[in-house]
């Protein structure tokens, strides 16, 4: 809200003291007061808006949030925090997004678990993903599956055929069980027949220092991060998860083009509470679509591998559900049981 100019008294200057004392009762006025006083006739936004992230800081979670949070603030007029509740797999970011008031002023940034894999993987959940408003996909990140060197395979018909001749005798790390790492690895088994041994971690990093360090022989992660092991020659990447090759490493072949159907890409979303009102899902979608075409925004996700989306709160609708589908026959034929 503009505060009015404030001119400074001067002897006699009844109209100006005035004036003065007016602006200071203002100032110095509760911020509640101010900001009902501007509500009473304005649209949302009014006020600050919290994005709570079910991960930790610092990974690609956390990251694009984190990069649409000033152009939004801006955009929308209301100052957005960014905050971390990790735990459970994000269930706990979920939980306390379902019971938020739906007014728009919470919202979750989240990548698939609390979306659409914990639903089947946990018995009972304190949230029902299928309620939350979507709002719109910020992100893909496609998966590469990368092996340790001393792996005698460079090609994903070479890594194939050692597998089926060393049933069992492959062990693929991932992030925990019913991490998307786990998942991806679990439908390419479904996919081409093959076993390998499950070693699960506890997070992204202690599964890729194992990785580098040859205790487990495969991992399907983030191809960022991949990309850059492999240019120094400490992992080697033998094929992409998207539906088609990635611009960056044209020369990676695509699973989906050797294993019809293996795609497995992670997205990061928006979404807000149960009923909120359309109009401002709406809003937020139009909004980061047109954040998320800025060039400096299409770099810095590029920088992660990372291809900008923003679609509308229906289209993620349906991605959700068909997502939702995807994994729980994945889970279903895999047996596959939270810790």
């Amino acid at each position: 809200m503009k505060q009015p100019d404030i001119d400074h008294p001067t002897p006699g200057g009844n109209a100006s003291r005035r004036k003065f004392v007016a602006s200071s009762l203002l100032l110095a006025a509760p911020a509640w007061i101010l900001q009902s006083a501007h509500a009473q006739g304005g649209a949302w936004p009014q006020k600050l808006i919290r994005i709570v992230v079910p991960n930790p800081p610092g990974g690609t979670a956390d990251l694009f949030p984190r990069l649409i949070a000033e152009p939004l603030a801006k955009r929308l007029g209301q100052a957005i925090v960014v905050e971390n509740k990790p735990g459970a797999a994000g269930n706990i970011a979920a939980e306390y997004l379902f019971n938020a008031e739906p007014d728009g002023y919470t919202l979750m940034a989240a990548p698939p678990p609390p979306l659409s894999i914990n639903v089947s993987l946990y018995p009972k959940l304190n949230y029902a993903p299928s309620k939350f408003v979507p709002v719109t996909v910020m992100a893909l990140v496609p998966n590469v599956l990368m092996v340790h060197p001393s792996l005698p395979v460079k090609t994903v018909q070479e890594f194939m055929a050692y597998a089926k001749a060393n049933p069992d005798k492959i062990s693929y790390a991932s992030q925990g069980n019913g991490s998307t790492a786990h998942l991806t690895a679990e439908l390419f088994k479904l996919k081409t027949g093959l076993q390998m041994l499950h070693v699960p971690y506890k997070g992204d990093a202690p599964a890729m220092a194992d990785l580098l360090a040859g205790h487990v022989n495969v991992m399907f992660g983030n191809i960022a991060a991949a990309s850059a092991y492999a240019r120094s020659g400490k992992l080697r990447i033998l094929g992409v998860t998207s539906a088609t090759r990635q611009a960056s490493m044209p020369n990676l072949p695509a699973l989906h083009e050797l294993i019809p159907g293996m795609i497995a890409m992670a997205w990061f979303a928006l979404v807000a509470p149960p009923r909120t009102p359309p109009e401002i899902a709406a809003k937020l979608s139009a909004t980061v679509a047109e954040i998320l075409r800025l060039p400096e925004i299409v770099h810095r996700f590029a920088e992660v591998g990372a291809e900008p989306v923003g679609n509308t709160p229906e289209e993620m609708a349906i991605w959700m559900k068909e997502d939702t589908e995807r994994w729980r026959a994945v889970i279903k034929a895999g047996n596959i049981r939270v810790d």
